[in-house]
Parts: C-alpha cells; structure tokens; sequence
C-alpha cells in the first residue's frame, strides 16, 4: 500500500518521504504537448471512457478458431457491427480537459482522464526486464478534489486498479507518492494512472513523474550526484528547415540539455543549415553545445558514423543519439533513454518508436524484426505496422502491453553508448539502406542487445509516399540487403534465390528497367568484395545515378501538356483473390513478360495514365505503355515495355544470383574478415571527402 501521511507547509502539503531525496532519481516525467494539441493530445491523455477489451484477452485460444461468416446469425453480425463502433474516448473535447501546461492538466468538474497513453503510461515491463530495478515511485502535485487512480496492467492487457489516492486540497497543492513494486511484468504490462475529478471541483496534476532507486543504477552506480551525458548526432542532406526546426527544439528544452554535450550537424548538402533565417541566433543559444560539420555527401551511414566518431574522439560522452534531421522529436524521449540506458544491466541500445508525421497517432512501428531465412527484416510477430493510438487507445489494445523483443532499431532515433561503439566499430560504410540493420545485429553478436522502448519515439515522414523501386535507392537495397546476409547468415537459404528473383519480377511486371539495371550493378559490386565497398564510398552515389539515365522509367516529365492524352481511362484492377489465385495470377503475368513480345518502345501514345496509388504489377497486365504518378505526385514518366530488354536484363541477373550462392561460403569470408566500420576505415574516408571553406 501507498504512504498517504502528509507534512504540510503554507503553500504545499508534501507526503512524508519513505527514504532519502538521494536515493531517488527520475527517470520518466509526465508531460502533455503545448504544441499541435489537435494533432497529438491520445498519445498524452485521453477521455476515461469504459474500456471495450477483446474477448482474446480472456481467452487468447480463439485466435485459433477460423471465422465461419456462412454460420453467422444476423443478431451475431449485428453485435459485431455495434462492436466495431463502440465509442472511443474523446481527446479533443475541450469540455472534459485541459493542458495547463507542459507538466500540467486539469480535470473538470465530474470528468474523468486516463493516462494509459504512449507517452505517459510507465512501461513497467521494460524495466523489470532489462534493469535491476526493483520498484518504481510515482509522485505527483495535485489542488483541487477528486482521485487519483493507480492502475497495472500484464502482458495479456488485463488491467486492475492498485490504490487510489485521494485529493481535497482546494486551497494550496498537495504532493502525494506511492511506492510500486515491478513485479509480473515478465510477459508485459505498465503502469499508469487516472485523474478523476468530482462533481462539484475541478483537479489540476502537475508535475507528476516517475522516480527509480539510485542504488539500482548501472551507470555511476550509487552516486546521486553523478549524471550521464549524451551526444546527438543529426545529419542532413537538403532538408535545411527541417534541420533547423530541430535544433530550435533541442534549444528551447533546458531540462535536456543539462543531459547534453554536444550537438553535432553534420551537414551534407548544397543548401545549408547555416544559412536559414535565424540559424545565428539558435547556434549562439546553443552556445559550445553546438558544432556544425560539413563534409560530402557520403549518405546516412557517412552522415551518422561522422557523430559516432567525433563523439569518440571528444571522449566525453556516455552515449550518442542519433536523431533524424526531418523528423519532429518529443525532446522528453531523449532524456527517457538515456535514464533508461543507465540503469539496463549491461550497455544496451535504446531505440524510439516512429509515428507518422502527416497522421501524428499512427505509430508505424517500435522495433523491428530481422529473419535470417529471407535476410528480410519486418514488423515484430504479432504487431503489424500502422496502429492508431487515436482509433485504438493503449487501454484497449492488448497486444501493446506485451513486451516486445526488437533485433534492432531504425535510426529515425537510437540511443548507442559509447562502449557499445568502441568495441563494435561505427557504421557500415554503405551510404544508405540496411546499416542501422547491420549495426542491431552486430551489437547483438557481440553480446548487446536493443530494447525498443515504449514512450520513446519521433514523428517522421512515412514510406507511402516513397518507392525505392523507382530511384536510385534500390541499388542500396539489393546490394546492402546481400552484404547483411554474407554477415550474418551462416548459409545460403533455398529463399534466398527466390528473394531475389522476386525483385527482378517486381520491377519487370512494373516496367521498371531502370531498377533491373541497378539490381545488376548491385550484385556485380558486392562480388567485388568489401575493399571495393570501401573504396567507392565517396562516389558511388553519383555513378549509381548516372547508371539510371536514358530509361524511360526514369525520365521525369513535368509538363502534362507535352506527351498525348492517353489511349482510354485506366481502371483499377479489381476482383477478390484468394492467396492461391494471386500467386498464379503473378506467375501468369511474369511469365507472359518474361516469354511475350510486347512492345511500347515506339509507342507515340501511352495507351494510360496510372495513378501513384495504382502502381503495382497487377495495373500493368496487357498495358505496353503508360504514363505513372511519381510518388511526389509531382510529375509523370512514361513507361514503355520492352521485352527483348528485359528478358536480356533478367537472364543476367539470374546468372548472378546463382554465382552469389554457389560461392556464398568464399564471399562471406571476404566480408566477414573485413573491418570495415572501424573509426580509422572512416578516417580515410572523411579525409578523402573533406570540404576545404
């Protein structure tokens, strides 16, 4: 049970302390956004509404059971309907809340509000897995009447009351704490709480936080006094504003930057950071904490492992976060991993979460999955990407509340200490794609592992509107994705070759002969081995651009008025699949491109025009030409079929797929033997690139 004894003062009634102030520390503050409210208020706070639970909380089995529609009754449909529009809570009703301010919320009169929120629900399983800690305390100031409800929830996301602790302080702020302890967690599960307020008084929160043990810290263990520090290293290319806009955020937090360094730009582009309105002004409010690199474009892997090494080479630091330039950070989820990352039990990679930037509540994914029987890697079992935490709160989606166990983390926003990074070696040297991947499994060969932390997390512009496919990315995919496998797959999977392949169909049934041509190039330089990757690092981008040219895939045409109206009016494809009928229907298609003798070359029409949405290979059967959205939805390129090319383009992949697994076991002895990520490898490559102002 909690300690509800209270010593009063003239202005705040302070519960009596059950230790020492030294010998707590916190480690998760709550707080509420001040900014685009409208945009992200379900992931702070929440309407209480009476949560609807899934009956596979109460019996996980019926997952099991397949759903048989030709059995059910109308009043079952109708249940089902009336399920799926059950009321969620409100969280823009200005009439049951409101943020006071950035550590404050008050509750009006006979209102209530829930916590269990991605950023203000404690995830108490992280901690009891990953740390020593072995209870947390949550204290908080509180004026008015009503109660404050302490809530657990396990990994099935069951959830039950713990204590209640009572409000009837009008007339000053009352402090009042209660002690926890992390027990049956293992599976999942958090803490939080609910503020309700009665009927006759509102019952303002304010400065509510999360507090752990000091004894239970790994680093500077047992010594209040002593904090970490961290570096952050941002790097970007022609996102100036974007760039800036984080540097101001980092600027206005001040309880962040007593836990900083340094904050290294790493500036890579024509049109710089430097040079928007009022940079001079952020860059003398961040004073010595600042410093503004400019070097080539060598990609992210360049752009980051350029803030690993400078952070080894200062020696100051006891991690680096690496943070996206274009994405929107919560300034809270820095400090929250690094408190985090001090108390794991060895040195452990904190990773963040990745919401939507055009869809805020959307949560694209927390951690990630690698499968060494495709090389591929995916959303964790169990989690698809894409959940809305608006649509569907934390406090009623039980497979939230299970610990997730990530192979790594994306570099949208990761936390490394330095010890992992010396013993380790920076970033591949791959330019872009696939070495935040190669950097998660390799720590973990080595012993550590990444913890993908719930209420850690940035806003970033999402893949929807990106298609590798169709630029010069997909050079890095291929040639990256293989350079992992050599790594880390021990053999050569059947999969494999249809893992290939399977892009080669992808891009032949689109049209997209520019990316078969990039495919082959990919394939021929990593057979080319690790020093040859090493070598071409401060080039490669250009001449995998200029490779693009002269295909008409790859041709942008900005003006719609310059090619002919199409032919007649694309329609959508449409028809209901089954699994098997889809995958005949794209061996059929393959084949028909592989062995048929279309031809749009000579076309003087496109016969249609499809739309970005629509640009998959089932849009492109029987089409020989066609005019497509690119993703920007910008311009326009037109497609033309030529099958000649690309049997000659397939063929020739294919031969080199086959030569990759029969001399897989040689290969993966070059690359395995290769350092190429320690910090004198980059040396070299930064000298080789520095720019001379």
């Amino acid at each position: 049970m909690s300690k509800t004894s209270m010593k009063r003062d003239a202005d705040v009634a302070e519960t009596r302390r059950t230790a020492s102030p030294s010998m707590w520390e916190t480690v998760n503050r709550v707080v509420f956004p001040v900014k685009d409210q409208d945009l992200t208020l379900p992931l702070y706070a929440i309407e209480w509404t009476r949560p609807h639970l899934p009956e596979q909380v109460f019996n996980p089995p019926i997952d099991l059971k397949r759903l048989n529609l030709s059995k059910q009754s109308l009043t079952g449909f109708q249940r089902m309907v009336d399920d799926g529009i059950t009321r969620h809570a409100d969280t823009d009703s200005n009439d049951v809340f409101t943020v006071g301010s950035r550590r404050s919320i008050t509750v009006k009169a006979g209102h209530r509000v829930s916590l269990c929120t991605f950023f203000n629900a404690f995830p108490a399983s992280y901690w009891r897995r990953w740390t020593n800690v072995g209870s947390i305390r949550l204290s908080l100031k509180a004026q008015g009447k009503g109660s404050v409800i302490v809530f657990k929830s396990n990994g099935r996301g069951l959830f039950s009351p713990i204590t209640t602790l009572g409000v009837d302080s009008s007339a000053r702020v009352t402090r009042i704490e209660t002690i926890l302890p992390l027990k049956g967690f293992i599976d999942g599960g958090y803490y939080w709480f609910d503020v309700k307020a009665d009927d006759d008084a509102p019952l303002t929160i304010s400065d509510a936080e999360w507090d752990a043990p000091v004894a239970a810290r790994r680093a500077h263990a047992g010594d209040a006094g002593k904090t970490t520090t961290a570096s952050i290293a941002i790097t970007t290319f022609n996102r100036p504003s974007y760039c800036h806009d984080q540097l101001k955020a980092i600027a206005a937090d001040d309880n962040l930057r007593r836990r900083l360094d340094t904050i290294y730009c790493v500036d890579q582009g024509t049109d710089l950071v430097r040079d928007q309105p009022g940079f001079a002004d952020t860059a003398r409010a961040l004073g010595g904490q600042l410093i503004y690199v400019r070097q080539a474009n060598l990609g992210g892997s360049g752009g980051y492992s350029r803030g690993m090494y400078e952070t080894l080479r200062a020696g100051s630091s006891d991690y680096v976060q690496l943070l996206d330039d274009d994405a929107i950070s919560e300034p809270e989820s820095i400090i929250r991993a690094i408190n985090f990352a001090d108390y794991t039990r060895k040195p452990t990679i904190v990773g963040g979460g990745m919401f939507h930037i055009d869809n805020r509540t959307i949560l694209l994914t927390l951690g990630e999955h690698w499968d060494p029987h495709s090389n591929m890697h995916g959303a964790i079992p169990g989690r698809p990407y894409n959940h809305d935490f608006a649509k569907h709160p934390l406090i009623e989606s039980p497979e939230w509340h299970q610990r997730l166990e990530a192979d790594y983390n994306a570099w949208w926003m990761c936390l490394i200490p330095t010890e992992v990074i010396r013993k380790i070696g920076l970033g591949l040297p791959l330019f872009i794609k696939h070495d935040d991947i190669e950097f998660g499994l390799r720590a973990r060969r080595h012993g550590f592992r990444t913890v993908a932390l719930p209420g850690v997390a940035v806003w970033h512009q999402a893949w929807h509107d990106k298609d590798p496919l169709r630029t010069w990315e997909e050079y890095f995919v291929l040639r990256n994705r293989w350079i992992q496998g050599l790594l880390y797959c021990d053999k050569p999977m059947p999969r494999f070759l249809r893992e290939m392949v399977a892009g080669d169909v992808n891009a032949g049934c689109k049209l997209t002969y520019s990316a078969m041509k990039l495919r082959n190039m990919a394939m021929r330089d990593l057979m080319r081995g690790p020093q040859y990757i090493i070598d071409t690092m401060p080039t490669i981008i250009s001449t995998v651009r200029k490779a693009r040219e002269g295909f008409a895939d790859s041709t942008v045409i900005s003006d719609l008025d310059s090619v002919p109206e199409p032919e007649h009016a694309f329609a959508a494809p449409n028809g209901r699949w089954t699994s098997l009928g889809f995958r005949a229907e794209l061996v059929r298609t393959f084949a028909r491109n592989l062995f048929g003798r279309g031809s749009g070359v000579n076309d003087e029409r496109p016969q249609v025009e499809i739309p970005y949405k629509d640009v998959f290979w089932m849009s492109f059967r029987g089409v020989n030409s066609a005019l497509v959205t690119t993703p920007d939805g910008d311009n326009v390129e037109w497609f033309r079929r030529d099958s000649d090319l690309y049997r000659r383009m397939f063929m020739s992949n294919l031969k080199l797929y086959g030569e990759l697994l029969k001399n897989w076991d040689r290969y993966s002895r070059m690359y395995r033997s290769c350092d190429m990520s320690s910090p004198k490898v980059w040396e070299r490559i930064f000298e080789q690139t520095r720019i001379d102002e």
